[in-house]
């Protein structure tokens, strides 16, 4: 008879996202997943084959949900600068709000990409070239519809938002307070005004 799972893929990848969001791949513990996933060790490794393909899976659905879904929903503004305005005001509460200070999942493995596979550093890479890219749009746009000024350089700019998101996302999990983000977030958005 074959095996049959008892639990929601989904429900067991969100679980184990947060694990390795608040502890990181290297100190989240296979008892660490069994108990924030509920499952067993048998139905983990039948499902994901182990600790790797989790946190692989997890970090997909991580960035297939907070910044492929979330770009999506910016850019449909029509508006590049009020995009851009709502991309940094949202980063910062995110970030003050989150009460784990866990920051973002992509940023985060970043931080220690030397120690993960080529698989999770291509998932890494690209998640941040959209990023980067998306910001890079805005600034086109925006140019194009006279709402950016033309001395703004598309491609060093969208380098430097994502810097400054980058950074919000790190001070964020503890170093810097709200008041203190918010002040990295208006910086982000004069560089384009």
């Amino acid at each position: 008879m074959p095996w049959e799972k008892s639990f929601d893929e989904a429900d067991v990848l969100d679980s184990a996202m947060a694990v390795f969001m608040k502890k990181g791949y290297d100190s989240t513990s296979l008892a660490d997943l069994i108990e924030a996933t509920g499952i067993n060790k048998g139905s983990l490794y039948n499902a994901f084959k182990g600790k790797q393909d989790l946190f692989t899976q997890a970090l997909v659905r991580y960035d297939t949900q907070a910044r492929s879904a979330y770009l999506s929903e910016l850019e449909a503004m029509d508006d590049p600068k009020a995009a851009i305005e709502r991309f940094f005001g949202d980063l910062v509460a995110s970030s003050a709000d989150d009460p784990e200070k866990r920051g973002c999942f992509i940023v985060n493995t970043a931080g220690d990409i030397g120690g993960h596979s080529d698989e999770v550093k291509r998932i890494v890479v690209n998640s941040m070239k959209h990023v980067e890219a998306f910001f890079r749009r805005c600034i086109e746009v925006g140019q194009a519809r006279g709402d950016i000024p033309a001395s703004v350089e598309p491609q060093a700019t969208a380098k430097t938002l994502f810097s400054l998101m980058v950074a919000i996302r790190l001070l964020g999990r503890g170093a810097y307070d709200r008041s203190q983000l918010e002040v990295i977030g208006r910086e982000a958005v004069r560089l384009v005004a």
